[in-house]
């Protein structure tokens, strides 16, 4: 049966991908964001200025597959407290994985390069998620995909030279000087960003909940 004109189902806001120009250089972030905090608004920002980034989307996922989800928030909470965090005119934060349907980033960066061909992105990831990387579902696939920012977080500067990643793609380590170009690179391509460090985390905030 098909729907008669205006009783489709209206598809919020932010389900949908957001606007973006053609040739514009776009960060990735994505996470749980359970919840968001201020040291992913510095991974953010960081990454926004360092990169010469024209947005980042903060890209909130319905659940993590390597996380236990008994804590998990339910995703439209998830989605209006990051977008009250970020708040700043070259940040857009949406859930599209549920319309893309995949859980796993690696799918998630293909279908989007898919869906918008013309925009240079760039996956944004904290250096306290470089240790576990090698765990995720295809992580050589999104190197090979998609050029990778990785910015400095409390306790992870040191582990980044003995994570897989670094190791088996040290010669397509792209110098922090140059971290501007990062986002018009043929994969494989990263790069790790110094910057002033913020110890808090999801995980902090919400034992602080517990009584």
């Amino acid at each position: 049966m098909t729907a008669c004109p205006g009783q489709e189902k209206l598809v919020p806001e932010w389900l949908k991908l957001p606007h973006a120009e053609r040739g514009n250089r776009i960060g990735l972030f994505g996470g749980s964001f359970n919840p968001a905090h201020s040291g992913h608004l510095l991974v953010a920002e960081t990454a926004l200025k360092r990169l010469d980034l024209d947005q980042v989307w903060w890209l909130v996922t319905p659940g993590n597959p390597l996380k236990n989800h008994a804590e998990l928030a339910p995703l439209e909470m998830r989605v209006h407290m990051t977008s009250a965090l970020a708040n700043h005119p070259k940040m857009r934060v949406c859930a599209h994985e549920v319309i893309l349907g995949s859980p796993y980033t690696a799918k998630t960066i293909q279908l989007l390069k898919r869906k918008r061909p013309a925009l240079n992105f760039v996956w944004i990831m904290g250096a306290d998620n470089l240790a576990g990387f090698h765990n995720w579902q295809d992580w050589r696939s999104i190197v090979q995909t998609v050029p990778i920012a990785i910015i400095d977080r409390p306790g992870s500067s040191l582990a980044t030279l003995g994570a897989p990643l670094a190791k088996a793609y040290e010669r397509q380590r792209v110098a922090e000087e140059d971290a501007p170009l990062l986002a018009y690179l043929k994969s494989p391509a990263w790069t790790f960003l110094h910057t002033a460090l913020d110890n808090t985390s999801s995980t902090g905030l919400r034992q602080k909940k517990i009584p």
